[in-house]
């Protein structure tokens, strides 16, 4: 038994010009219609229930016809609901079709014009200009800031802070959260594994080259510079591991394949720290290990500027002016005046040292003196510190280009020396003249 009438395929069939169908093959037909038209409304019911409806729509059937490679049903859908009209072809023969709605052409005309939508454009505003935010509608208001005045705030809100102030077990969440894949999270485990192996060079010669040369690190960067951070935050005193945070650093800032930009601001409190520390290592460690470690945070220095003070204008006045505050400050150890020594000649060059620290030579060499005077190892520490004054200071011969002779004896020698220890102080301006250079001491003198 059939739902469909038979007498509906007859009709079609003699439309296109087939009269002799038996009476088994419409049937058979008819059947084949049921189970079609069952098909179809089983997948568009699939299609409604995926689309959270209770309602089936036209576009239902339609997307059920495309998925089993039906021809589509031609035509449009409408929003407004459509109202049927019956006609009558005959007894017991009614046509329902779609009322069309008549149109008042003068209501038409008449009516007025709908808006213009507006265009599709992109306008640029500034978040912040020298890190100050301008008052503008696109930014947040003073409410908006105010809001932020909820936040927790002192040394239990920094894990850094509270770290030096003793409370190590302080657990900051994250704001957002940020998923990385396993394989990623596998990779940054295994590296900071290697990185903090002692035993095993070869294992940290490897990690740090996969650091330097593999491409698709870019999502691990925020983490490998909190672990920077953490490490040398909670660790002073381990001078193996300073100095392995600061290969880190190096090698992520060598990979030409990721963008470090962004996080330099993160970077450079590390590196500052093992640059200018007043207390590097503990008594167990090498009484010169520390001046090791400076001259490697120094040389990171350099590169931070080489590579990122055009984008950042004022990223070497900044460093400049922390490293010159602390290399003025008597009350700092030698250790702190080497490394604000390293740091001044990586910022600028020798154009820094002319400026920034010949000037000052002769007020900090009773200071040098002093140190002098004390212990073994303050000694050894102030013969460092004044090591590195006279090489930075070695810079300035390169640009004098006065012509001289090769050496001076006798009453000019004399008057010379006297001239380096007025100019430079008694210990620094000693030091120069006993390296036999005049052209250095001239060019110091000019």
């Amino acid at each position: 038994m059939s739902v469909w009438n038979p007498d509906n395929v007859r009709d079609v069939a003699e439309s296109v010009g087939i009269s002799a169908l038996s009476d088994d093959v419409i049937l058979n037909l008819s059947r084949d219609i049921d189970y079609r038209i069952a098909q179809v409304l089983e997948e568009a019911l699939k299609f409604m229930r995926h689309g959270k409806r209770n309602l089936l729509g036209t576009q239902d059937v339609a997307q059920a016809l495309r998925a089993l490679d039906v021809e589509p049903l031609y035509g449009y859908e409408t929003t407004r609901p459509l109202k049927f009209g019956e006609a009558s072809l005959g007894p017991g023969q009614p046509l329902f079709y779609v009322e069309d709605e008549e149109l008042d052409f003068e209501k038409l005309i008449n009516a007025p014009l709908p808006k213009v939508p507006r265009e599709i454009s992109f306008t640029a505003h500034w978040l912040a200009v020298e890190g100050v935010q301008p008052s503008i509608p696109q930014n947040p208001t003073t409410a908006d800031l105010r809001s932020q005045d909820l936040i927790p705030k002192g040394p239990g809100a920094n894990p850094y802070l509270a770290a030096l102030n003793g409370s190590e077990t302080v657990t900051v969440k994250p704001l957002v959260k940020h998923i990385i894949s396993k394989e990623l999270q596998q990779y940054f485990e295994r590296i900071c594994d290697a990185v903090l192996d002692e035993e095993s060079d070869e294992y940290r010669a490897a990690a740090f080259g996969s650091l330097r040369t593999d491409p698709g690190l870019h999502g691990l960067v925020p983490y490998f510079v909190q672990f920077i951070a953490e490490k040398v935050t909670h660790n002073l005193k381990n001078i193996f591991l300073l100095t392995q945070m600061m290969h880190l650093a190096s090698a992520l800032l060598d990979n030409e394949s990721i963008y470090v930009h962004p996080y330099i601001a993160s970077i450079i409190p590390s590196v500052l720290t093992c640059l200018i520390g007043r207390k590097l290592g503990n008594n167990n460690s090498a009484p010169t290990a520390h001046f090791t470690l400076r001259e490697l945070a120094a040389s990171l220095i350099g590169v931070i500027c080489r590579k990122y003070s055009k984008a950042s204008h004022t990223l070497k006045p900044r460093l400049a002016r922390t490293c010159l505050k602390h290399f003025l400050d008597p009350n700092k150890p030698s250790g702190v005046h080497y490394g604000c020594i390293l740091g001044l000649q990586a910022i600028g060059g020798s154009e820094t040292i002319r400026v920034l620290v010949l000037p000052n030579l002769k007020a900090y060499d009773g200071v040098l003196k002093d140190n002098m005077l004390e212990d073994v190892s303050r000694r050894i520490e102030a013969e460092f510190v004044l090591g590195a004054i006279v090489k930075s200071l070695m810079t300035l011969e390169e640009d004098y280009h006065a012509n001289m002779t090769n050496g001076s004896s006798g009453d000019g020698g004399l008057e010379l020396r006297n001239k380096l220890m007025d100019t430079l102080g008694e210990v620094i301006g000693a030091k120069i003249f006993e390296l036999g250079r005049p052209r250095l001491s001239y060019a110091l003198l000019h």
